[in-house]
């Protein structure tokens, strides 16, 4: 049986979801969790990549398995191996040829700014001491849906067939004393999110003009887009998929 399992982290203490040699990541905890508990070698496929750092407060994998268990146990012992910054919500069956990557139909990403000193979120957002134009930053995310391939905000030597993402969404607004920018399509590229936020604050504080956000998309080179914003304040939100995967 193919199973989807859905879950949540925070991503401060992980090289990303996806395993890597020498680093601690995610999908490597969450899969000795499972071997403990089904007493088999598990094999995960999430739902996509996050950077060290990022947060995800949906994320999903699939996984196969003859081990018959209930959904209902599973989640409850996970949750009581798994450390406090790892969070199980649902396990369900899927149909055979579901996927958890290429199945999804879009992706939702959260960016927090933070507008002012705050004890109480240094670790969840990222401040920024100087005044933003909020109202160019908004106009500047209107050029985003002009275009479809965004290389300008991917990471160098970054293995994809293409760079195109069909935006669905981007906005900002404002949260208390937060700025946040939320932004939906139907794939992401490596870093993309957090070199369009950094860019957009390099609008916002008149370092860059919203025009010139036409130029450096069209360049598709990583080196005419703005910085990269730190990874400590981008969530992944939401992702979607269509009904029909499921049993």
């Amino acid at each position: 049986m193919r199973y989807f399992i859905e879950f949540s982290y925070h991503g401060a203490a992980y090289n990303g979801w996806q395993n890597q040699p020498n680093a601690l990541t995610v999908q490597e905890v969450l899969e000795k969790g499972l071997l403990l508990l089904l007493k088999t070698p598990i094999s995960t496929v999430g739902a996509g990549r996050t950077d060290t750092g990022v947060h995800a407060k949906q994320m999903f994998a699939h996984f196969d398995t003859d081990v018959v268990f209930n959904e209902a146990d599973l989640i409850y012992k996970l949750n009581s191996f798994l450390p406090n910054d790892i969070a199980i919500h649902a396990v369900f069956k899927v149909k055979e040829t579901a996927h958890a990557r290429f199945d999804a139909i879009s992706r939702t990403y959260l960016y927090r700014i933070s507008l002012q000193k705050n004890v109480f979120n240094f670790a969840s957002a990222y401040y920024v001491k100087l005044n933003l134009d909020v109202e160019k930053m908004k106009e500047a995310t209107k050029i985003l849906f002009q275009y479809r391939d965004f290389q300008c905000f991917s990471k160098v030597n970054t293995d994809v067939k293409t760079y195109n993402c069909e935006l669905m969404q981007a906005e900002w607004f404002f949260e208390d004393d937060e700025l946040h920018f939320t932004i939906k399509a139907n794939r992401f590229l490596r870093n993309m999110v957090r070199s369009i936020v950094g860019t957009m604050v390099q609008i916002g504080l008149g370092k860059l003009q919203v025009e010139d956000l036409h130029a450096i998309i069209k360049s598709k080179n990583r080196r005419e887009a703005g910085f990269s914003v730190p990874a400590h304040a981008l969530y992944l939100t939401k992702i979607e998929y269509p009904n029909a995967i499921k049993l």
